[in-house]
């Protein structure tokens, strides 16, 4: 017996990686259903093998429905969500929406999998920032191991997180740089994007912080311990998929770099692929379409007592949104509904 499962948000980066991920992985489906904006019914859609035609998220009834997986943005996400969790239905939302909630889980099904039970308070779950997500992965066996004080990430955040209008203007001004009669003004992004990076996602905080970098903070205190110290940067690089992160780890205790490697090695959701030699690492290009959180570059931070430094390295449209979302979904049915 399988589960009736709907995708809202179908025609956008993230729901068309649900669909994929979801018949990847033989999520245990009786009946799905693709939904999206009006403006959009009666697109068609891949799953699988088959084609889904999306239905009107305005007038779908979500009665009856299992689980719903939600990659429409917060303003949407605000209205039809609740709609959807009164009716019996699971909400898992992709927004940022619940994120910061207290009567919504935040999970990462490697990380806090227990916390999913919480989700009877709303019917909602919630799925972290993307470049959260593929940095708690990393972080919760190295916790477990030697409790982490303070963390200082640097991320280099792909296009692809602005959705395919990010994805489009990169593609734009690069072809444009090369034609000069041609000029692509930045309209997504508030610089160019071609040929440079700009370190700014998100809103600027009354601090001089961004409102991404405010999220890494929270959501990690959230996930894996409140006690944890962060600080980042956020930064957008013309890549079109994939998040990359720097990240330095100070502990309470000492942790030897090869013991590091070790733990990370047999973590679950983790490929470590770090040789000292040249291309002896993972870049996000290398990532793309893999469900795992790539570590490289381990090795002692010598400028403190307890240090590490890490790059982190994911498919941002998967780990950082469609996979964990479906993980959620799987971890959801295990633990709680087992009808699958």
């Amino acid at each position: 017996m399988g589960y009736r499962i709907a995708v809202v948000g179908a025609t956008g980066n993230v729901g068309h990686e649900m669909l994929n991920i979801l018949a990847e992985r033989a999520f245990p489906i009786d009946e799905i259903v693709a939904i999206a904006s009006r403006k959009s019914l009666g697109t068609e859609v891949s799953f699988g093998d088959k084609t889904l035609k999306t239905k009107d998220l305005d007038s779908f009834d979500f009665t009856g429905w299992d689980i719903a997986l939600f990659a429409v943005g917060s303003e949407a996400t605000k209205i039809y969500a609740p709609k959807a969790a009164a009716t019996g239905c699971v909400v898992i939302d992709n927004s940022s929406l619940y994120r910061y909630d207290p009567d919504v889980p935040l999970i990462v099904p490697e990380v806090n999998a227990e916390a999913i039970v919480g989700y009877s308070k709303k019917n909602i779950i919630a799925n972290p920032n993307c470049s959260t997500a593929q940095m708690v992965v990393a972080l919760k066996p190295l916790h477990d191991r030697a409790r982490i004080k303070r963390v200082v990430v640097s991320t280099y955040q792909s296009v692809s997180g602005a959705g395919k209008a990010g994805m489009d203007e990169l593609w734009d001004q690069t072809k444009a740089v090369y034609n000069p009669t041609s000029d692509v003004p930045p309209k997504t992004f508030p610089k160019q994007i071609a040929f440079n990076v700009i370190p700014h996602i998100d809103t600027f905080m009354e601090d001089g912080t961004t409102k991404e970098e405010w999220k890494m903070v929270a959501e990690t205190k959230k996930i894996i311990d409140t006690s944890i110290k962060v600080t980042a940067t956020c930064v957008r690089v013309p890549v079109f998929v994939g998040h990359s992160e720097a990240i330095n780890i100070e502990f309470e205790e000492f942790l030897d770099e090869d013991e590091a490697r070790d733990i990370l090695r047999e973590a679950p959701g983790i490929m470590v692929i770090d040789k000292r030699e040249s291309g002896g690492y993972v870049t996000p290009t290398e990532c793309v379409g893999d469900f795992a959180t790539f570590i490289s570059r381990i090795r002692q931070d010598s400028t403190i007592e307890n240090g590490l430094n890490l790059w982190c390295v994911s498919d941002n449209l998967r780990k950082g949104a469609a996979l964990n979302a479906v993980q959620i979904a799987e971890t959801l049915g295990q633990r709680v509904l087992k009808k699958g």
